[in-house]
Formats: C-alpha cells, structure tokens, sequence
C-alpha cells in the first residue's frame, strides 16, 4: 500500500536568518525584505555574547559574516557593535553610485530583543522561530536568558508566536521546563540522528527534517505524518523541495528566498 500524505494547507513561509538570498543574512535589512516580500515567519540563530545578551549569529565564531575574528561568546556587545555584518555579501555597494543610501544600522549585529521588537510592532502577525546554538560556554543561560527574553514580551502562553528550535533534546526540555506552553521544534539532519534523539522527545515537539534528510528518505516524512507529528522543514530553495513539502503535509517550511516560495505556492493553487 501507498504511504500518502495530503496537504490540506498550504505550509507557512518562514524567512531563513531572513531574505538572506538578498541581503546579509541575520541583519535588520534581512529582516525588513523578508516581511516586505510577504514572510509569514522569521527564522533567527541565537548565541549570547559575553556581556549576556542574545544576538542573532549563527556560527560559533563571527569570522564569515563580519570584519574581524573571534568566537562571539568573548566578545561583548558594545564590541560587536562595532563590526560590519553586512558587507560581505555586497562588497561592491559602497561604490555604486546609483544604489540608495545604506543605513548603518542594517549592517550591525542584530539582538534579538531588537528583533522580537520589530515581530511585535509589524502591522500583522508574524511568527518567529529562534534556534539556541549548541554546544556552547555558556550551555543553559542561553535557554534560561530567552525564556526571560520572551516574558519581557509577555510571549509565554501557548499564543506566543515564538517557538524554539534546537538540535538539542536537552536544550528542548530545558526550554519546556521553563516555559511550558512554548512550542518547541526538534531539528534532524540525519536518520541516525532521529534514532537518537526520538526516544528523548515528547509526543507534542514538532519535529524540524533538513529538506536533504526528506529528499533522501521521503518516506521517514510520510511516517512521521501518519503519526499526526507536525513537520518543519529547512531549507528549502527550490520548487522541486517545496512541492515534496506541500505533498508531505509539511506545516512551515524555512526558506532563503520567501518572495520565490510565496509565488510558487500561489502559482499552483497551494493557498
């Protein structure tokens, strides 16, 4: 018998680290053309600096995305501040004449307090997923800082439009433990992986398949489906990965071109 799946909705459109097709990823400005381009969701990596704040950066150490060197966990933010993430993927802009003036702001690292601030003031809802990167120094202050983040915001019930992703089963039950309503999303990237860790998860956690994993093993989607699990899927670029998605009953789907998967979806009726 066929293992079938069939999307009743179509999948939320969540902006990974942004538009970061189009701009720096992680920075304001990537942030600002995600929601302009329709992003129902934004996706940020977290890490917390030395001084304790959460700021969005993915890699342990900030030597791909900005002009020095150096793990973020030693720096503080006063110092980070003092970088530009931004320059990197459009190295040629400060000598474009014709293009529009840069504000200096869009190229500084991004807290995700200013981030959370942005979901919050937006003239509609919007949904953000922030993944706590592990392994790092400061192992559980990076959960226990977001939680308290997120009741400044007063985002704890179960409406919050936050969710927290991770790798980690650890860092998953550390979250619940503080904040029971959150919803948590655990991410895979391998079967062996999944083995792992499926027996450490609750029955709730929504689980996060790299879209490679799903295009591998379609049928490890299907499986899950049928248990009533609700999927979230990275990366997914293409039309080909978006529709194995829609196919699968995926719910969210995290994307570095949100204008290009919105317009997909509304070209094949998936609405």
């Amino acid at each position: 018998m066929r293992e079938e799946v069939t999307a009743l909705t179509r999948p939320q459109v969540v902006a990974h680290r942004g538009s970061s097709h189009v701009e720096a990823e992680h920075t304001l400005a990537a942030y600002v053309a995600a929601l302009d381009e329709g992003a129902q969701g934004l996706e940020a990596d977290v890490r917390l600096t030395a001084d304790g704040h959460l700021v969005c950066v993915h890699d342990r150490r900030v030597d791909r995305v900005a002009n020095a060197r150096g793990p973020v966990s030693t720096m503080e933010l006063a110092q980070l501040n003092e970088l530009d993430f931004a320059s990197w993927k459009k190295p040629w802009a400060d000598f474009d004449d014709e293009a529009p003036e840069i504000d200096e702001e869009t190229r500084k690292v991004l807290t995700l307090r200013r981030l959370l601030e942005m979901v919050r003031d937006y003239g509609r809802p919007i949904d953000v997923a922030i993944e706590t990167k592990h392994p790092t120094r400061y192992a559980g202050l990076v959960e226990r800082n977001l939680v308290g983040l997120l009741g400044d915001f007063g985002w704890l019930g179960s409406d919050s439009p936050a969710r927290v992703m991770s790798f980690s089963t650890v860092a998953l039950h550390r979250v619940r433990r503080l904040a029971p309503e959150v919803e948590v999303v655990l991410l895979v990237d391998r079967l062996y992986a999944w083995q792992l860790a499926r027996g450490l998860a609750a029955a709730d956690w929504v689980v996060g398949p790299g879209i490679d994993l799903l295009r591998r093993n379609p049928r490890f989607g299907r499986r899950l489906r049928r248990r009533g699990t609700r999927l979230h899927v990275w990366t997914v670029n293409t039309a080909e990965d978006l529709e194995l998605c829609v196919r699968l009953g995926v719910e969210a789907v995290i994307t570095d071109r949100p204008r290009d998967v919105l317009a997909h979806l509304s070209r094949t009726g998936d609405l």
